[in-house]
């Protein structure tokens, strides 16, 4: 049984202890207001410490500004991590992060961690959540399970940083 608890600063380390291997066939693109597919074949490999540590310091700085990160433990294990932003904009949260181990996916963790993540950003008073996710198959097709929804607007900055990714709303 996995359970959901908060993460430190100094915990977000234990990042690599997720693997985040995973293939695929399928991306997908925003083009003129619609998703579009387009079969592709893709890899992501292990992170190391060092691809790790950009990421961490990252969100580092989202939880010096009031954020919060929660850490999904199978025993001692860290099988998942979200990380939130409480104010992308006054009303708007950002879910800056969602990395599940790839032995962990499809038994519920993700979700499990996006609704906590909904519940934490709706009692800060967001009444959105925000997401820049990675155009793959499993990314995409999770968040729109999860009632997320084409972003009418891109947020310049995140867009800025992964114009590939494909940007999401969910109203909370």
């Amino acid at each position: 049984m996995v359970r959901l608890k908060p993460m430190s600063p100094e915990e977000l380390s234990r990042v690599e202890e997720i693997d985040v291997t995973e293939s695929g066939h399928l991306v997908y693109h925003y083009r003129e207001g619609k998703l579009e597919t387009k079969r592709q074949e893709w890899h992501r490999g292990r992170r190391d410490a060092a691809v790790w540590g950009n990421y961490t310091k990252r969100w580092k700085a989202v939880l010096e500004r009031g954020g919060a990160a929660l850490g999904a433990f199978d025993g001692t294990r860290l099988v998942g991590m979200a990380v939130l932003e409480y104010h992308l904009t006054e009303r708007v949260a950002h879910l800056v992060a969602l990395f599940v181990s790839q032995d962990s996916r499809r038994h519920g963790v993700a979700a499990q961690l996006t609704q906590e993540v909904m519940r934490l950003a709706k009692a800060q008073g967001a009444d959105q959540l925000y997401v820049s996710a990675t155009p793959s198959e499993s990314a995409i097709g999770f968040y729109l399970s999860q009632g997320f929804a084409l972003a009418k607007q891109v947020h310049k900055e995140l867009y800025a940083l992964e114009p590939e990714d494909i940007h999401l709303l969910r109203q909370l």
